[in-house]
């Protein structure tokens, strides 16, 4: 019965969530700007200039509109091509898009091509992942399911306005990752000796890459501006905002997950051999707690290093195209900005697996009970004196 109310109170939980998330696409409406999807029948590339394999100049497309008040009108929307890759699409007839319209008087005034479609696709996408996780965790999974979207929750409903509003990015980060660790420790572990001791070891290392990432900062002498997009924020109304300890707060949050990681696995670890082996004494549970971290610790930090990698991989081919020299590759920002990233995280977790399995040793070979009733005789002792 209690693991039944336990369910239905998360799937409450991540419908509500869910339902919230939806509402405010849905309502995201910019004035007399509508957001909708259509259909491209036909496309005008006659003002588009192509420069090897980019476009710069207008397209002009004839789309039907799929859905809203305006469906089924068919209207010519223009996509600005910028001669930016990363930026540009380029849309032919049949591609299922998202467009913007301009609406003055109760008619389109304008339409503006965005972006191809994609959300049906990611959706799939993330019904598989969802499918995998209930499939092989069940109910642990479902917790996961419902910690991951909390945290989606809070980071796009506070963190993400409250550094616009001009917050301290440091102050504000540590409070959020604050709470995102004790939800997602106590929802996947339970108000258990495993989850206070998962959490009390992430919150320290949360805390040493706080201070290592400010004191490295200053002597790397990083502005921030490396991140994806600084330039377009500050220039899009946001001049007062600080960059660098945006940057530094999203150094933070991305250790953070990994530090997560590690601690509630030395934490479970360590909970297992406790409970098949009860008589074991602090000092071997704790050395045994160790010799998990080390492992872990052998793989996760080469796991940061290959993540951060990735994300920069065409940016490597380009310096071995380049034939860089070291000097000139090591100095640069953005890769010093990386190497930064890639340190402090394994910095982290290194200082987060031993403190770990130390509280975690401590918690499980005592008796909280006999704590608490402890209590209560040393005041009366000293009272007696």
């Amino acid at each position: 019965m209690k693991k039944a109310i336990t369910l239905c109170l998360f799937l409450g939980l991540i419908f509500l969530m869910v339902s919230i998330l939806v509402m405010d696409e849905n309502n995201g409406q910019v004035e007399n700007v509508h957001e909708i999807t259509a259909m491209v029948l036909e496309t005008d590339n006659s003002n588009v200039i192509q420069s090897g394999i980019s476009s710069i100049g207008y397209q002009f497309l004839e789309v039907e509109i799929m859905h809203g008040e305006y469906k089924g009108h068919i209207v010519t929307a223009d996509n600005q091509l910028l001669g930016k890759l990363e930026i540009d699409s380029f849309f032919k007839p049949g591609d299922k898009i998202v467009a913007a319209l301009l609406i003055e008087n109760g008619e389109i005034a304008q339409a503006k091509a965005l972006e191809i479609y994609r959300q049906d696709s990611l959706l799939l996408l993330f019904g598989f992942f969802v499918l995998c996780l209930i499939i092989y965790a069940g109910v642990i999974g479902l917790r996961a399911l419902f910690s991951f979207l909390a945290a989606l929750f809070i980071i796009w409903k506070f963190l993400i306005p409250g550094l616009l509003a001009g917050k301290e990015p440091l102050l504000l980060v540590f409070l959020v990752l604050t709470l995102l660790t004790a939800l997602i420790m106590f929802s996947i572990a339970g108000f258990s000796k495993k989850g206070f001791a998962a959490f009390a070891g992430t919150m320290f290392g949360l805390f040493v890459t706080i201070m290592i990432t400010i004191f490295f900062g200053e002597q790397f002498a990083l502005n921030g501006m490396t991140s994806p997009f600084a330039e377009t924020l500050l220039f899009s109304g946001h001049l007062d905002l600080n960059m660098q300890h945006i940057f530094y707060a999203a150094i933070i949050i991305g250790a953070s997950g990994a530090a997560m990681d590690i601690a509630m696995d030395i934490a479970a670890s360590m909970e297992e051999i406790k409970l098949k082996k009860p008589d074991i004494n602090v000092y071997e549970l704790i050395k045994s707690g160790f010799n998990v971290g080390r492992a872990v610790i052998g793989t996760m930090t080469t796991t940061l290093l290959l993540a951060y990698a990735g994300g920069y991989l065409s940016l490597l081919m380009l310096f071995t195209t380049q034939e860089s020299s070291f000097i000139r590759i090591i100095n640069l920002k953005i890769i010093a900005a990386e190497i930064m990233r890639t340190v402090v995280g394994s910095i982290g977790l290194v200082l987060v697996a031993p403190i770990t399995a130390i509280i975690a040793g401590w918690i499980l070979s005592t008796e909280i009970k006999s704590i608490f009733a402890a209590v209560p005789k040393m005041i009366v002792r000293k009272g007696a004196r």
